[in-house]
């Protein structure tokens, strides 16, 4: 099985490179990506801050996972990578609690690829509290811990933080890619004139946009003058 899952990794990245020239070269606003009306602050510094909105339950989100992932970690420290999972009606909550305790326990990393895996490969139901609770069992994650952390008061206010983010984000769909909290694309987005095209052409052209996205605020960071130090009285 880890086998399988390379392999299909591999072959995932190498689609994706073979359609990177179907990707938006000039990525336009309006068009590619969309430019928020409202800028939203980050607390990322002279990072640059990458949220991603999903839903474990959502298939494309899953299909994406693995692309979005090793573009991560390709960017190294130039960005802040953060995820936000969504509630587009009160039956996502429980999968909002997943992420978030998993998160407060440090292993959504090692976790998230299971949970995508166990939804959409081995069509388990993972969206309920007592089907959540059966999952992390069989994962030999300490049932205790994670019940703590599940219903933790730091997990009720990241849940309240995930509604309002949603909204000031206008978040409509998923999966769906924030930019220094200016900038939203998606593969839907980006990849809408490839709609009659595979899904890893979608994918491609939304990392395309990424990639000048983060070039051209990666540059205007630069360009930002530097505060003069305060001088002494």
């Amino acid at each position: 099985m880890r086998l399988f899952r390379h392999v299909l990794a591999a072959l995932s990245l190498s689609l994706l490179a073979v359609s990177a020239g179907a990707s938006p070269a000039n990525p336009q606003s309006g068009v590619d990506f969309r430019t928020l009306e409202q800028p939203q602050s980050t607390d990322s510094g002279k990072k640059i801050e990458i949220t991603e909105f999903f839903w474990y339950s959502c298939p494309h989100c899953s299909a994406f996972d693995p692309a979005l992932q090793a573009w991560v970690k390709k960017q190294g420290d130039k960005i802040v990578f953060k995820q936000v999972p969504v509630a587009f009606r009160d039956s996502f909550v429980p999968q909002q609690k997943l992420y978030y305790a998993l998160e407060a326990m440090g292993k959504t990393a090692e976790m998230n690829p299971k949970i995508f895996h166990a939804i959409h490969v081995e069509r388990q139901r993972v969206d309920t509290d007592k089907t959540i609770l059966e999952f992390i069992e069989k994962q030999g994650i300490d049932k205790q811990k994670f019940l703590d952390a599940y219903n933790s008061f730091g997990v009720a206010a990241k849940l309240r933080r995930a509604s309002q983010l949603q909204e000031a984000y206008k978040i409509d769909g998923v999966p769906t890619i924030a930019i220094d909290g200016r900038f939203l694309t998606s593969p839907s987005i980006a990849g809408a004139t490839l709609s009659n095209q595979p899904e890893s052409m979608q994918q491609a052209a939304a990392l395309q946009v990424m990639d000048h996205l983060v070039a051209k605020v990666a540059a205007e960071k630069s360009a930002e003058p530097a505060k003069a130090p305060a001088k002494k009285k």
